[in-house]
């Protein structure tokens, strides 16, 4: 029986920085993209993930290794199931969030919740163990994300509560979907590319019905350069994002995978400088300095994964 396709601690760190980069490229790509379109935070997550899910479903044969993609399914189908629905939460939420709190707030508790919700969950789920000097790395990294977001010119909307309760449930679901693909790379014929094909696939789906209600089609207005940024979201944080970041966890611990996911709103911010002429106070600076030099200590010094949780033919003891 063929065994899910494993990387390198080390190429597993570089595959989660690089889906962070991503990640940080899709919110200049989404900023560009509603005033153009037409299209709500609702129906651009659906060509998102529909996108996703076609470009690898494409690369598919060139890339499975193991069971086939309804194998895969039939094997897991609820943690698969479950991980779509995750994913389609956390991206629906997220940008709910920043429609009703703003960008800082919501990237705040989004992206910092994250990483404290998988540090317990992968304890006890997994009994993947912060330590002390990964609690003070992960401390460090949330102050420079904070100092980093907060730090410019930060606007806020006008219902923080919800805004702040949507934030909640986007860091459940990126947590929920990061715990769980984290244990579905011990299981045996489980290839993560597989798990992002279908997990996309049950995103499209969940998230169909909200963007029909929504209005689904963009506007004739600047139709091409709408294509264009809908496919770029489709390839770079969508498809190949999550290919990575899937491929990544098979050998890279949960709660190390969440604080150099950090990087993302890192990017982001180089971006609105480099690209949207953006300019970043002190603070701003020192927090990004401060996150990014916490994310390279603890890549330096992380350890490879062990698999602790039984295959999926094996019945847990108790």
């Amino acid at each position: 029986m063929a065994s899910s396709p494993v990387v390198s601690h080390r190429r597993g760190l570089v595959y989660i920085a690089i889906t962070a980069t991503a990640w940080g490229t899709g919110g200049a790509a989404a900023a560009m993209l509603y005033p153009i379109s037409g299209l709500g935070a609702v129906s651009v997550s659906f060509w998102r993930f529909l996108g996703g899910a076609v470009l690898l479903g494409l690369a598919w044969p060139f890339l499975r290794r193991g069971a086939g993609l309804w194998k895969q399914f039939t094997a897991a189908p609820v943690r698969l199931v479950v991980t779509g629905v995750g994913l389609a939460v956390y991206q629906t939420a997220y940008f709910a969030a920043v429609g009703a709190a703003g960008v800082a707030v919501a990237t705040v508790v989004t992206l910092g919740s994250g990483p404290v919700l998988i540090a317990i969950g992968s304890r006890i789920w997994m009994g993947e163990r912060l330590g002390r000097a990964g609690a003070v790395i992960m401390a460090t990294s949330l102050t420079g994300l904070v100092l980093l977001v907060f730090g410019g010119e930060a606007t806020s909307g006008a219902d923080s509560v919800l805004g702040i309760g949507m934030a909640l449930l986007s860091a459940f679901g990126y947590a929920g979907t990061t715990l769980l693909n984290r244990a579905m790379s011990s299981a045996q014929d489980a290839n993560p590319i597989g798990n992002a094909v279908i997990g996309f696939v049950v995103g499209s789906l969940c998230l169909l019905p909200l963007a029909l209600a929504a209005g689904i089609l963009p506007g004739p207005e600047d139709l091409g350069l709408t294509v264009v940024l809908l496919v770029y979201l489709g390839v770079g944080p969508s498809a190949l994002a999550y290919a990575l970041f899937f491929l990544g966890l098979t050998s890279v611990k949960a709660n190390t995978a969440a604080v150099i996911a950090l990087v993302e709103p890192l990017a982001a911010a180089v971006i609105g400088v480099a690209l949207l002429h953006e300019r970043l106070s002190p603070t701003a600076i020192a927090g990004g300095l401060l996150l990014l030099g916490a994310v390279v200590v603890l890549a330096v010094g992380s350890k490879p994964a062990e698999v602790s949780l039984p295959p999926p033919t094996e019945k847990p003891s108790g």
